[in-house]
């Protein structure tokens, strides 16, 4: 990596942000090379990296002077114009946020499935990045299509509270404390109380339409990833927002082309690096959120099929969203980004 490759965090306090950071000081960036920001609210925080602290400043369209690389752990309304911002002042920009995953001229990139975009030539200095559940999608059905063909998958994502950064995990824990002391609290961030409580709404629903602003991105963001290996999978699902701090679940049915026995599926999946397989249940060897967490691969088990439908599959899965949903693929795509010629 260059030495003189100055780098800014932009949401540097919030969940995913801390984890970008945390991600950077494991591959030897220098606290010299970083610059870490966040808004008005945050600034003035400090963060540890290593044996260092790092001063959390304003972020401003000065802020980018100078810099190579630009990570946005923002939210969508926020990477809207830090983007523009970071890429005028000459800056690679990676943006974790919806902001940009629905258009066309913005490379859609997960790290490990189609990084050779990240070396094509494409308009402007910024590349997207798939939500935490489409990642884990898509490591896990590209082994199983590569090996039998996908047609159609159903998942039910159960989702940490994490999804909604800082604010999220706060309010669940608020939440939580009210009804133990037999009150009863209101919620803010979320549609309903999550708190001992299973809400079937993230993000808001889409105009005049049944489908949340989450689920319809599985849907967008895996045709734009599978579309150029000629074969895109129909995705939808539910997206449930659970009373978990940290990692994602997912119930999978697939529907395969080529019906296969559930050893051969569970031979293609452990051939991915991107997957840990954990499918003993006898054994209650399965994913949990518990397990998943700070670890860079998808993990998958629960692996079962049925005679009378022998193409379909069921498996359950987990995904650190904060990590490997995010901040990983930030870090590895931008540093990849960087490294490109000039």
């Amino acid at each position: 990596m260059n030495e003189n490759l100055r780098i800014a965090v932009v949401g540097a306090t919030g969940v995913v942000g801390r984890e970008v950071v945390s991600t950077l000081f494991d591959r030897e960036v220098t606290a010299e090379q970083l610059t870490l920001l966040a808004s008005e609210r945050s600034a003035g925080e400090e963060l540890d990296y290593g044996e260092e602290t790092l001063e959390v400043e304003k972020v401003s369209a000065e802020s980018f002077r100078g810099m190579g690389l630009v990570l946005l752990a923002t939210p969508a309304e926020a990477s809207r114009s830090l983007a523009h911002l970071a890429q005028s002042a000459g800056a690679w920009v990676v943006d974790v946020s919806s902001a940009f995953r629905a258009e066309g001229a913005v490379p859609l990139v997960l790290p490990g499935f189609n990084s050779e975009l990240l070396e094509a030539n494409f308009k402007g200095r910024l590349v997207a990045l798939p939500s935490a559940v489409t990642t884990a999608l898509a490591c896990i059905l590209e082994p199983l299509r590569q090996a039998f063909g996908v047609a159609q998958v159903q998942v039910t994502a159960m989702m940490g509270v994490s999804s909604a950064g800082n604010a999220g995990v706060r309010e669940l824990e608020q939440q939580t404390a009210a009804l133990l002391s037999g009150r009863d609290p209101e919620a803010h961030t979320f549609p309903q109380r999550v708190g001992f409580n299973l809400v079937p709404q993230v993000l808001p629903f889409l105009a005049n339409s049944p489908w949340t602003e989450e689920e319809a991105g599985w849907t967008l963001e895996c045709a734009r990833l599978f579309a150029p290996r000629g074969e895109v999978p129909v995705v939808a699902g539910t997206a449930v927002q659970v009373p978990t701090f940290h990692g994602h679940g997912l119930s999978l049915h697939v529907r395969l082309k080529k019906p296969a026995p559930v050893d051969q599926a569970r031979a293609a999946l452990k051939g991915s690096p991107a997957l840990k397989v954990l499918d003993s249940p006898g054994e209650k060897v399965y994913p949990m959120p518990s397990l998943v967490t700070a670890d860079p691969t998808v993990h998958v088990g629960r692996l079962r099929s049925f005679p009378q439908s022998p193409e379909w599959l069921t498996l359950f899965a987990t995904v650190d969203n904060a990590g490997r949903g995010a901040a990983l693929n930030l870090v590895e795509a931008g540093l990849r980004l960087a490294a490109r010629p000039s």
